[in-house]
């Protein structure tokens, strides 16, 4: 998927257009766990749309529950939810980061093949 350490550096272009593509993926990750949470409040709780929207990104975004839970499979999936939606926000974050972070170590390894020489 990336460029081997000894090819040259990839072209400015396209590395935007690489950290737009990781950037298009981390937002998918996002909205389709906010999806997934949306459709198991709602479910489970019967909370409205809204509300659960205001819940699922509440806790995708760590900041805890605003409604009470109330049922037995509301409490399940939520608990179940919220430890998730910490290996979301991980996820969400390597996606982001890893293109820069390989370019960066990339850009290092060429400086230091150019020195040895």
């Amino acid at each position: 998927m990336f460029e081997h350490r000894k090819t040259p550096l990839l072209p400015r272009r396209s590395f935007y257009l690489r950290v737009a593509r990781s950037l298009a993926l981390a937002v998918a990750i996002v909205a389709g766990w906010l999806g997934i949470g949306m459709a198991g409040y709602h479910g489970f709780e019967g909370l409205p749309w809204l509300d659960a929207f205001l819940n699922a990104a509440m806790i995708l975004s760590g900041m805890g529950p605003v409604a009470p839970i109330q049922t037995t499979g509301g409490k399940l999936f939520a608990g179940g939810y919220a430890l998730f939606s910490g290996l979301a926000l991980i996820t969400t974050l390597a996606v982001i980061f890893v293109p820069l972070f390989h370019r960066f170590l990339h850009k290092f390894h060429l400086d230091t093949d150019s020195r040895d020489r």
